[in-house]
């Protein structure tokens, strides 16, 4: 753990996003341009996500982000002779000049993202340019560098967040003015998400960008695994190569907050009732017989107080809070920062995984972690598991922990709206 953080601006380069080639569909060649999309591949439930959108459009990108094949090296290799043969075919082409890419999107409700994709120079941890805020499991990594390596190619770009000086930043006044033109490309993805995407080639314009990030400092919003990806590859080819960059999308979120939500845990082969069962003397637990909407406020109400978790998969919910405070002593590091030591994510992986449930955090067969709530109930109650729904936590926590250089337990937040993937990727041998 780092102890000394890292205080924003003053860090000695800063954000360093460098134009390049982007690919694209042609949407000629293609049914849609939104049928071709899909979720970042860390979102995707799968299999039913997967297949889903596979029917979806023969040339969807969850083909080459989550190939399917009986052993790894056989995806990779999938994923790498369909992105040659889509190259040769013409339904990926890559524009004729080096440009940033400026990234709309407009939700149902009329809430606006707007933000630039770029190939972002990859420094290194103690730089303080890039903060994480969450650990990474090495598998996961290990998974991702394989991929790009195989395709030689950044796929979809990963989510960071900066704060900008507002409607005066040069950076911004590009992105908004970029954002009046007709775009590259608009589509509506079938959650009703409007994206646009511009390409910013003028000189002047590159310049202004370049400008307005030098010495800001950027948190990770979503993609820590492919961050730490980045940093891999990058160490295994000899600088300078394209693996010094990787393709992420930089908002501005003192124009454009993002919205943060829960990751929930699925837990394989833990019936609700043992789940329970073993909770006795440890925490108070309530049983809710409501809809999902009305148990989240509910867990929401709870969490303002303190710890607090909801589990389902046998039919109803049952809220868990006020955990024993010698319960906590035992089990949670006494060497981070109080406000880490507070964190429901924390609680639940050093407490009730690590000490009640006994459950290994970084095993697939027995945790999934799923951004949707009512995807990870309906799981659990498919499965016979157990459904652990956590309240989110606020963004001001998550960064101000990010610039002490402490990271959240590994999936503790998801950042949104997150970059469609397929409308813009990067090829390292271009």
């Amino acid at each position: 753990m780092n102890t000394a953080g890292h205080p924003e601006a003053t860090t000695r380069r800063g954000l360093e996003l460098t134009p390049f080639r982007g690919l694209r569909y042609d949407p000629d060649r293609v049914g849609s341009l939104a049928a071709v999309t899909s979720p970042p591949y860390d979102v995707v439930v799968r299999p039913d996500g997967v297949h889903a959108l596979q029917s979806a459009d023969p040339h969807n990108i969850v083909r080459l982000i989550l190939p399917e094949a009986a052993t790894p090296d056989a995806r990779n290799e999938q994923a790498a002779r369909t992105l040659r043969r889509w190259l040769s075919e013409g339904v990926l082409a890559a524009d004729p000049e080096p440009a940033l890419y400026v990234y709309e999107q407009r939700d149902v409700d009329g809430s606006l993202q707007r933000g630039i994709i770029g190939a972002l120079r990859v420094s290194d941890p103690e730089e303080g340019v890039v903060l994480p805020h969450e650990d990474v499991m090495p598998h996961i990594v290990a998974d991702r560098a394989a991929l790009m390596r195989a395709t030689s190619a950044n796929l979809e770009p990963l989510l960071l967040t900066y704060r900008g000086d507002g409607p005066a930043d040069p950076a911004a006044e590009v992105v908004e003015r970029t954002a009046e033109r007709a775009p590259l490309l608009a589509t509506t993805t079938e959650d009703g998400v409007r994206h646009r995407l511009w390409s910013v080639t003028d000189p002047g314009d590159l310049d202004r960008v370049r400008s307005g990030l030098a010495g800001r400092q950027a948190l990770i919003a979503d993609g820590h695994h492919r961050w730490a990806t980045y940093r891999r590859l990058r160490a295994e080819h000899p600088s300078p190569s394209p693996w010094d960059h990787g393709l992420v999308l930089l908002v501005d979120t003192a124009r454009h907050p993002l919205r943060v939500r829960a990751i929930h845990r699925l837990l394989h082969g833990l019936p609700v009732s043992d789940a329970v069962a073993a909770l006795h003397g440890l925490f108070r637990v309530r049983r809710v017989q409501a809809p999902l909407p009305q148990a989240l406020a509910l867990l929401g109400e709870a969490a303002a107080d303190g710890n607090a978790f909801l589990l389902a998969g046998d039919g109803a919910f049952h809220l868990v809070d006020r955990p024993d405070p010698d319960l906590l002593a035992r089990t949670v590091p006494a060497d981070r920062p109080p406000a880490w030591r507070a964190l429901d994510a924390t609680v639940l992986h050093a407490a009730l995984l690590g000490h009640v449930w006994g459950i290994p955090e970084d095993s697939p067969a027995h945790i999934a972690y799923i951004h949707d709530a009512a995807a990870t109930v309906g799981k659990a109650e498919r499965d016979g598991g157990t459904a652990v729904l956590l309240h989110p936590v606020h963004e001001d926590v998550v960064r101000d922990l990010a610039r002490q250089g402490v990271t959240m337990p590994r999936k503790s937040t998801s950042f949104g709206p997150k970059p469609a993937s397929g409308l813009v990727l990067r090829a390292l041998d271009l």
